[in-house]
């Protein structure tokens, strides 16, 4: 008998390197300065691009440490530090003691920071929907769960193989 093992890893191995394009077209798009210049202008809002990020991953993160904020972002610990202190001269965040650990400064987003990202929230939207208006419903719910368990299972350490079920392998990002 015939063993289609060799097919279906040929066939995993093509759909990985496949997801892997996607993904890489996505964040490629996503990283682009335009994007959020336009997300900022479609918001109405006055915000350095350069701190557009950092000010919606505190929001939707936060209380956030700074070195958690500058891994995330994928940039220099000192450089994140400094983007706070602009956001927080903005009256954009605050910062605050860790409540464990007292030696730890985390930014929360203020009254006036969460008025800004809920700009950002409804233009999102509208540039969202423009996005998806040609899709089914089915298919776009299928997408927001799947995308949700693909975040879930690659947010996992991946040095110890954190995300992986019995039998099955999860990508590692590069």
């Amino acid at each position: 008998m015939t063993s289609t093992k060799n097919v279906q890893n040929t066939h995993i191995s093509e759909k990985l390197r496949e997801l892997h394009g996607a993904l890489i077209e996505i964040v490629s798009v996503m990283n682009r300065p335009q994007r959020d210049e336009q997300m900022v202008r479609e918001a109405g809002i006055s915000l350095d691009r350069a701190l557009f990020p950092l000010l919606v991953t505190i929001e939707r993160l936060g209380p956030i440490g700074v070195v958690e904020l500058a891994d995330r972002a994928g940039r220099d610990y000192t450089t994140v530090s400094r983007q706070v202190a602009k956001l927080e001269s903005l009256d954009l965040v605050e910062r605050r003691g860790n409540a464990a650990d007292r030696r730890v400064r985390e930014a929360v987003i203020s009254p006036k920071g969460k008025a800004m990202t809920d700009r950002i929230d409804v233009a999102r939207e509208r540039m969202g929907r423009a996005i998806f208006e040609s899709w089914e419903e089915h298919d776009f719910n299928e997408l927001v769960r799947l995308m949700r368990k693909f975040a879930q299972d690659i947010s996992g350490d991946i040095g110890n193989g954190a995300g992986e079920t019995e039998g099955e392998g999860v990508p590692q990002a590069d």
